[in-house]
């Protein structure tokens, strides 16, 4: 569930944790504004900035360590909880029970809001998220993470969708007291039927901050290509970050990611792919770097049972290392 990327130490600008894994499976309408199949878009809102590169990002595997259990019980049409056993020797281990509510507000046939979602460890660490859409502009998103009865983390999102436009408004981590925190201003406008372009201008601000502040300001843009790839980037100073999706069939995906540091003179880039294989209810996601990590995952449906049998593996061949994970999920 919700997960909130949260230390001791202030992050960096544009810290964005990710939405919860159980938002886009109670959403299942946001596409991050990119094209469908047919690279056609049924309206002009062109999403938000935090979903720029959301359709590359997805094909690609999560990789995970060790084995894991997952169970899924819908208590109500409304109301489900779920029990979740990891154990891994380099991630966090051990149970954690999760809940999740969608309110009876239906702003459209696949979308239902509140929406209230966490979980929680036999410890009290405690992972919180609640997203409510108030009309059809304005949605608002609280994330919270705490750990050893600390607040280790806070985030609140608003976004106002328009007719072609989306402007977003996030505050992480405020800190009264010491005067720190982020706040960052998300805007993407749809220029063409196929073009979307923003920016996004990040300020932190603290006592532990250079000047006591500092701000970065990034220019955005995607391309919706009616050949079903989407080409996706981001350039902040001396960084850029590019993403590329490509639909080749219905059961095959294709994505790559470029990321590059002019001032470190460092870049990194990722291939990801995704192969569905509906007839024999298997999804297939695999991905390989410039740095020589290998990994993928593996999904597959054990029906008529309710049951999903997960497999994942990774090697570094640069350092040698190899990891594997097996997992259940139930429900």
């Amino acid at each position: 569930m919700g997960n909130v990327h949260a230390a001791s130490a202030p992050p960096p600008p544009g810290f964005m944790p990710p939405p919860p894994e159980s938002q886009a499976k109670s959403n299942p309408s946001s596409n991050g504004g990119g094209s469908p199949s047919n690279g056609t878009r049924e309206d002009s809102n062109p999403g938000t900035v935090e979903d720029l590169h959301r359709k590359c990002k997805d094909i690609f595997p999560q990789n995970f360590e060790g084995a894991k259990f997952v169970v899924n019980k819908g208590l109500s049409s409304h109301f489900q909880i779920s029990h979740t056993i990891n154990m891994s020797s380099i991630m966090p281990s051990g149970y954690r029970f999760g809940a999740t509510y969608v309110g009876t507000k239906q702003i459209s046939p696949s979308e239902a809001y509140p929406v209230m979602l966490g979980d929680v460890d036999p410890s009290g660490n405690l992972n919180a998220n609640i997203i409510h859409q108030f009309n059809s502009r304005i949605r608002t998103r609280l994330v919270a993470q705490i750990q050893d009865n600390k607040l280790m983390g806070s985030q609140m999102t608003t976004d106002y969708k328009g007719k072609d436009y989306t402007g977003s408004l996030t505050l992480a981590n405020l800190d009264i007291l010491n005067s720190s925190g982020i706040g960052v201003l998300h805007y993407l406008q749809s220029v063409t039927p196929r073009l979307d372009l923003g920016a996004e201008l990040a300020y932190q601000f603290g006592p532990q901050v250079p000047g006591n502040g500092m701000a970065i300001l990034s220019v955005v843009g995607r391309y919706n290509s009616p050949n079903n790839f989407v080409v996706s980037g981001t350039l902040s100073g001396s960084s850029a970050h590019v993403c590329y999706y490509h639909k080749g069939s219905e059961n095959l995906q294709v994505g790559v990611e470029v990321e590059t540091n002019m001032r470190m003179q460092e870049s990194s880039a990722s291939f990801g792919y995704q192969i569905d294989l509906p007839k024999a209810n298997l999804v297939f996601r695999g991905t390989i770097d410039s740095n020589l990590i290998v990994g993928a995952v593996m999904e597959k449906k054990l029906d008529p049972l309710p049951f999903t049998l997960l497999m994942s593996g990774m090697i570094n061949h640069t350092k040698n290392q190899s990891r594997f994970g097996l997992g259940l999920l139930i429900g």
